[in-house]
Parts: structure tokens; sequence; C-alpha cells
């Protein structure tokens, strides 16, 4: 019995050892992988904060390209107003899409009635609840059954 005791307790280390190890794998690997995550945050960081400086510089060579012609106030202005459409024309660009409007019928006509408010109708529903049959009243759709005295 003593010899069973003794396989139980070398069992406990080993499973204890081998958590411990897997442990220390698994940690090693995530710190890894997060080296690399953050290294390619940075990058990406860095990518936008170029290309920023990019844009502003394009738009300030579309506004000296307007002064040429226009009083500078009027040159700003244009400029401004291009760089908002872009911004708009982006954003909307960059939404979810939302469910379309429904298709016309075949005569050509749209369905009309309620919706549910993305555009989409639902089934018309009756003014008023069905009549339902007063209570212990058999109607068509329930079996009739004998009762017989005893």
């Amino acid at each position: 019995m003593e010899h069973i005791d003794h396989l139980e307790h070398l069992d406990k280390e080993l499973v204890d050892e081998l958590a411990q190890v897997a442990r220390e794998t698994v940690r090693d690997e995530l710190r890894e992988q997060g080296r690399k995550r953050r290294r390619t945050a940075a990058m990406y960081a860095a990518s936008g904060a170029a290309a920023l400086y990019a844009g502003a510089a394009v738009a300030l060579a579309v506004g000296l390209a307007l002064a040429i012609v226009l009083p500078g106030w009027a040159a700003a202005l244009i400029t401004a107003v291009l760089l908002g459409s872009a911004a708009y024309l982006l954003r909307e660009a960059g939404r979810p899409k939302r469910p379309h409007a429904p298709h016309a019928a075949a005569g050509g006509v749209a369905p009309t009635g309620p919706s549910d408010g993305l555009g989409v109708p639902y089934p018309p529903m009756p003014p008023t609840p069905p009549a339902t049959p007063a209570p212990n009243t058999p109607d068509a759709t329930t079996p009739v059954t004998p009762r017989h005295r005893t």
C-alpha cells in the first residue's frame, strides 16, 4: 500500500511541474506576440502622422496655386471647401450600409403602408382583434366528445 501512496505523490509533482512549464511557455509566447504588435502599432501611428503632414502640404500647395489668380482669402475659402467635401465623402464611404428602400413592384409603384423605421414595410394589422369563442362553447375546430351517464 505504501508503494501506491508514493506513486500518487510523484503523479501530483509531475502534474504541477507540467502545469508550471505550460504557464511559462504561454507567458513567453504572449510576451513575444505583444512585442510584435506594439511595433506594428508604432509603425501605423508614424505612417498616419506622415500622411497628415503630406495632406497639409497638398492643401497648402492648392491654396497657394489658387492665390496666384485669386485673392488670398478666396483661395483659402476654396481650399477649405475642397477639404470639407473630401472629408464628407470619406465619412460617407466609411459608414455602414443601411437597408435600401423597397423596390418598386412590377407595376412601377412602391409598396406603401406602415414601416419599421428602416424603410421596410410590415404587413398591416386588423383594426380589432379576432373574435374568440365563449369559454366552454365548442366551435368548429373543437372535437365533440359524447358524454355518457354513469
